[in-house]
């Protein structure tokens, strides 16, 4: 649950430094990140953080401890930590990876005040890059955006990331429709495999997209003077796109459970079909091997040592043949 009403105990950070204060000889050493500023109001973007980045964060703000423990920790969940003069958001955003074909997490850290916004991904989300060379070159654009604060640059960069999972969740539908062609035109033992890795692909979107459902609508309830009430309905159109994508990823998980039910039910009917037609000819074959077995004893049988008697018996053994394949054709079993 987001840190709301007990927020971490903190001296009030220090917003960003002149460029004057810093030690030169330490600023060698530490990476300088991507920024665009506009109308007082600064993107700081830093993909893939490492630690030089941390070392100029800690040399031009004042954040709490914890937070870039967050930052680099591998087990972090979404949350919303809530400060006097800023507020520290964790989002993940899921990100389809071309060569494996799977779904990974992107982690999104955020770190939001008066006159900042800086996002750390912690590896490349297409969505925001794209957004942040957008903005780079646009001007008009970034004047646009920026005038309005940081909490509006906020909903901008949260709705984008949002949005770039519909495109995902319509190749997730084309898919499912595939599979389903598949099955129904008998390819339900090559498809096993196609159900099997797009089930473990709704589950890997369900668990990134679960947690933060309660982070946006928390985020929509915050209160700060860079996030004003105005605001509010922004953040609530991102709580329902969120929603949207959550009843979708629901709707997909019956479907693609009703799709595997559908393909074991054909694949037992012709499993079924097939026991059917093997017990069909060992019962039709049952009365001949009995005939052959009789006849095959070493004891004297009626007309042993005639010209006749093989002639006769297989005479009698392919009608007998006939008239069951005949009775189990009217019947249906064959």
């Amino acid at each position: 649950m987001p840190n709301l009403a007990f927020p971490r105990p903190l001296p009030r950070p220090r917003g960003r430094h002149r460029a004057d204060l810093v030690d030169p000889v330490t600023s060698l050493d530490v990476s300088t990140p991507e920024i665009i500023e506009t109308a007082g109001i600064r993107w700081i973007h830093i993909e893939s953080p490492r630690m030089s980045d941390r070392d100029w964060l800690e040399a031009n703000f004042d954040f709490h401890p914890l937070d870039y423990e967050d930052i680099y920790s591998r087990n972090n969940r979404p949350k919303l930590d809530q400060y006097d003069d800023y507020v520290f958001i964790v989002l993940h955003f899921p990100m389809y990876e071309k060569e494996t074909g799977r779904i990974l997490t992107a982690e999104l850290d955020l770190f939001m005040g008066p006159d900042y916004l800086i996002t750390m991904p912690n590896i490349p989300l297409p969505p925001l890059a794209a957004m942040f060379e957008r903005y780079r070159e646009k001007e008009d654009l970034r004047e646009a955006t920026f005038s309005k604060g940081t909490g509006y640059l906020l909903y901008k960069i949260v709705d984008t990331c949002v949005d770039a999972s519909f495109p995902m969740l319509r190749k997730m539908a084309l898919k499912l429709d595939r599979i389903e062609d598949s099955i129904f035109e008998g390819r339900s033992t090559e498809v096993v495999r196609d159900i099997s890795e797009e089930k473990q692909e709704i589950i890997n979107f369900r668990r990134i997209v679960r947690p933060q459902r309660a982070v946006l609508r928390d985020l929509e309830r915050t209160k700060q003077r860079y996030l004003q009430e105005e605001l509010e309905i922004y953040f609530d159109d991102i709580s329902d796109a969120a929603e949207r994508i959550w009843d979708t990823l629901e709707n997909y998980k019956e479907v693609i459970e009703a799709l595997e039910s559908t393909n074991e039910s054909v694949l037992s009917h012709r499993l079924n079909d097939s026991f059917r037609i093997l017990t069909a000819v060992s019962v039709v074959l049952l009365p001949l091997t009995l005939i052959a077995s009789i006849f095959g004893m070493n004891v004297p049988v009626p007309g042993e040592n005639q010209e006749f008697a093989f002639l006769g018996i297989m005479l009698m053994m392919g009608v007998l043949l006939i008239l069951l394949v005949a009775y189990f054709r009217r019947r249906g079993w064959l």
